[in-house]
């Protein structure tokens, strides 16, 4: 299956594929043994963070793993209570202590915190780890364009990817045009959006019907096509193969049309707006 995973090239020239597996509450052994299965089933692309508390874990499923360290993708992020330079250094290598690893391919920062407003120092620190060999490419999550526009003019480096939450209740169309304009890669976080209710969506039911695949899957596939990264969470392995088999199949101009409409002003899940939301 990793095979037919296409990848996409990041401004740095990291290599990641076009989809991945998120870990959020994925903890212990159990979680071990999913993103294992989910490596077995694959999955190359990793996604963690220290505030999930499970980086040890992703580190176990590496170890457990037949599939050579370098083919897989190791995603984890900084926290807002360590933005400042020295606590995110601390806070980088304590990341790699807990999962065992010697490097990470992706490190992020979670939320830009602007009350707080560190986050140019946080991102001074991730510069430098990966100068030092600790990181593989460096970039962020939920920050807006002005937060990025201000990291390039006072570091001159573009992140290269931003995480940002991206389902067909909130499609991010400015946001992702931004990326694009400024060849940042977007990533989707909470893909499948937080609440059930998705999965009875008439238009996704309808779209998923024609093409004889889940909703899920027609969600994805859409995630695809928008040139994002979608990194959706299972502990299923059913669930794991059903959420990478989006690549026999495509969504005509007329149903990425229908689902654009899906978009609501309202549509963040718990209504993190990145201008005024503070995660510690």
């Amino acid at each position: 299956m990793s095979s037919s995973i296409p990848e996409i090239t990041l401004n740095d020239g990291v290599t990641l594929p076009v989809i991945g597996l998120g870990t959020y509450k994925l903890n212990g052994n159990e979680g071990a043994t999913a993103i294992n299965n989910a490596i077995d089933a694959g999955y190359r692309l990793i996604d963690s963070a220290y505030n999930y508390e499970n980086e040890g874990t992703v580190g176990e499923a590496v170890r457990r793993s037949t599939v050579p360290r370098e083919e897989l993708r190791i995603t984890s992020k900084l926290p807002g209570r360590y933005q400042t330079y020295d606590k995110a250094v601390a806070t980088i290598q304590e990341s790699l202590y807990r999962a065992n690893l010697d490097y990470y391919d992706l490190y992020l920062i979670h939320w830009p915190n602007p009350i707080q407003n560190d986050y140019v120092e946080a991102w001074h620190a991730l510069i430098d780890a990966k100068k030092w060999g600790l990181i593989r490419s460096i970039g962020v999550c939920n920050f807006l364009p002005e937060h990025l526009e201000r990291l390039k003019k006072e570091t001159d480096v573009m992140p290269s990817i931003n995480q940002i939450e991206l389902h067909p209740f909130f499609n991010q169309e400015e946001q992702r045009k931004w990326h694009e304009e400024n060849n940042v890669q977007t990533q989707s976080w909470s893909p499948l959006a937080r609440v059930n209710h998705v999965l009875e969506n008439e238009t996704l039911r309808n779209i998923a019907e024609h093409h004889n695949k889940t909703v899920s899957q027609v969600i994805l596939r859409w995630h695809h096509q928008l040139g994002s990264i979608p990194i959706p969470k299972s502990s299923s392995p059913e669930r794991q193969r059903e959420n990478l088999s989006i690549f026999d199949f495509s969504l005509n101009e007329t149903e990425m049309s229908e689902i654009a409409k899906l978009t609501r002003p309202d549509g963040r899940q718990k209504n993190q707006d990145p201008a005024i939301y503070e995660e510690f």
